[in-house]
């Protein structure tokens, strides 16, 4: 059977997150019934990674082996018929039986955006994690260099994670103040559950003076989640973009936050 590759955007807000559950509302389940609405036979997909409840997608990957041939718009336009406001496909590549949206990512990139006011603003409550006092960016973001490279990031995982390892390579990471928002991207190999979430929380530490810069390289000696900050909020997260080798043929991803939320730089 063909396997195609489909790019996926969602606002999570509604959504008890991406991995099928019973008795409960998940993307990947919204998306399985539409390409099998669609299809007229069950389908059912692989995705590039899982994310929690209220978390938002710029850009999931996803892979499914179809019955039948049909070309890339017939695949968007088709399956988006069935799929609700809040759940699109964006594109359609016909990709090799080998190719999977999970084991061939080699690098995931996400943002977290903070609307930092006074007051919280009902315009971004399901679309950023607000903090009401000042934030320093800059020194959020000097702090954050610490992470780049390879470590063990246990001080920023999940109690209940289930990676195997918590060393993960860190290829980018940066914190840009534009205007009353504050957004951290992180680019890495992979991420461990809730790293980005605890590291937004640990940066925001450092923002407010609560913290010095240097905090978070020592967080990283440590290895003790219960020394960092608190999980931030989830409304804030966005997959945005799932990195592949160009020998598969998929779309570049655009993970242009800013310009989707219609936030002029």
């Amino acid at each position: 059977m063909p396997r195609i590759a489909l790019g996926i955007q969602y606002d999570g807000t509604s959504y008890q997150g991406w991995q099928s559950q019973v008795h409960r509302q998940t993307v990947q389940d919204v998306l399985q019934d539409a390409l099998s609405q669609f299809a007229t036979v069950p389908l059912s997909v692989q995705c590039a990674g899982r994310t929690d409840t209220g978390v938002h997608g710029l850009e999931q990957v996803v892979h499914l082996d179809v019955p039948f041939e049909r070309n890339a718009n017939a695949w968007v336009r088709g399956v988006n018929a069935f799929l609700p406001d809040a759940v699109a496909v964006r594109w359609a590549v016909t990709v090799a039986s080998e190719f999977h949206a999970r084991f061939d990512a080699f690098k995931r990139t996400y943002h977290y955006v903070i609307y930092n006011h006074p007051t919280r603003s009902p315009l971004w409550t399901n679309r950023a994690g607000w903090y009401h006092k000042p934030l320093d960016a800059e020194k959020m973001h000097l702090a954050a260099q610490a992470l780049m490279g390879e470590h063990d990031f246990s001080a920023f995982r999940a109690a209940q994670c289930q990676a195997k390892s918590p060393i993960k390579t860190m290829h980018a990471i940066s914190v840009k103040r534009i205007g009353d928002l504050v957004v951290v991207s992180v680019t890495a190999n992979a991420f461990l559950h809730h790293m980005v979430r605890n590291i937004v929380g640990s940066l925001i530490y450092v923002g407010t003076g609560k913290q010095t810069i240097d905090w978070l390289a020592f967080l990283l000696t440590q290895k003790n989640r219960t020394l960092s900050a608190p999980t931030f909020a989830s409304s804030g997260l966005y997959l945005a973009a799932i990195h592949y080798d160009q020998r598969f043929g998929l779309p570049e991803p655009n993970d242009d936050l800013m310009a989707l939320l219609g936030v002029a730089i």
